[in-house]
C-alpha cells in the first residue's frame, strides 16, 4: 500500500516539475524526499499486515 501512495506521491512531483507549480510548503524536493520516505517504509515491512508475534505463541501453546 505504501509503495501505491509512494508512486501518487513521484507522479505528483513530476508533474509539478513539468508544470512549474511551487509554493513555500511543498515542492519537488520535499515530494521526492517523501516518496523516499514511503519507499523506504515498504521495503522496511510497515503496513503489510503480516502478524509476526501470532507464530510463535500458536507453537508453545501445543
Amino acid at each position: 500500500m505504501l509503495a501505491i501512495v509512494a508512486a501518487i506521491v513521484f507522479a505528483l512531483a513530476l508533474l509539478f516539475d513539468l508544470a512549474d507549480v511551487s509554493s513555500d510548503a511543498v515542492d519537488n524536493g520535499t515530494l521526492t524526499v517523501l516518496g523516499l520516505l514511503l519507499i523506504a517504509l515498504h521495503l522496511a515491512g510497515v503496513g503489510a499486515g503480516a502478524n509476526w508475534r501470532g507464530r510463535s505463541r500458536g507453537r508453545a501453546r501445543r
